[in-house]
């Protein structure tokens, strides 16, 4: 697991920094999953499966935009490319992460991402102090994640309480030849949104729920292309 060395940013001691931007796996890019959220899912949804885990410590779940079968691989993932137009927020705010002072949240820097550079990638701050547009827009992407991900709990609850999350499973070939049964991951119960009475409906619509759900269903044709897209890799690489 890649080492991490979270500090708070400010523009005397992080004055000369700048960001690398590109892709690829050096940068921390050849990972499964991402994290995601409602207010994200219209634009995931367009790209990746959206599925559900439970939360390592136990307290409901996250959903995620699903890059791959296993740890480690992201099938989007074409040497420095990133075959997808749109890179979910979790990934793209790297190497910035949001911190709290008291209450209050503050932008963190990971020190010790491969991203950190004083010679190549966007500057993070103007040369008399003030932030760049590149922050201006990191800023946005963290405040947009911080909220999202705040709200998530609301949504899953929703989800449970009517019981619309279901497990579900798939057999996986890799590109070494080896079969998988992929599973422990969560998706709609489709049948059982389909029978929810009106009264139901009216309320996850009214708690902004209901546009999510059809986007976590509309993601799923996105499994097809995951699959294809391990077929081709496998493929390319002669298995």
């Amino acid at each position: 697991m890649a080492s991490t060395r979270h500090v708070l940013l400010n523009n005397v001691e992080h004055q000369a920094l700048r960001i690398i931007t590109g892709r690829g796996a050096r940068y921390g890019d050849a990972v499964m999953a991402a994290a995601t959220f409602p207010a994200e899912f219209r634009n995931v949804q367009a790209c990746y499966p959206i599925v559900f885990q439970k939360r390592a410590d136990g307290q409901g779940f996250q959903p995620l935009a699903l890059f791959g079968w296993r740890e480690g691989e992201n099938l989007f993932l074409d040497g420095d490319r990133w075959d997808a137009g749109y890179v979910p927020l979790a990934i793209e705010r790297a190497p910035f992460l949001i911190g709290f002072d008291g209450t209050e949240p503050v932008i963190h820097l990971d020190a010790a991402s491969p991203r950190v550079s004083l010679t190549e990638g966007e500057p993070v701050f103007l040369p008399h102090g003030g932030s760049t547009e590149y922050l201006e827009r990191v800023s946005a992407m963290l405040q947009s994640l911080h909220e999202g991900l705040q709200a998530t709990p609301a949504f899953i609850e929703a989800l449970l309480a009517h019981q619309l999350l279901e497990p579900f499973a798939l057999d996986i070939e890799h590109d070494d030849g080896t079969l998988q049964r992929w599973q422990g991951f969560y998706t709609i119960h489709e049948e059982r949104l389909q029978q929810l009475d009106g009264a139901a409906l009216g309320q996850l619509q009214q708690a902004g729920h209901l546009m999510p759900i059809y986007m976590v269903l509309a993601s799923m044709s996105r499994l097809r292309d995951l699959i294809d897209r391990a077929a081709r890799r496998r493929a390319g690489q002669g298995q």
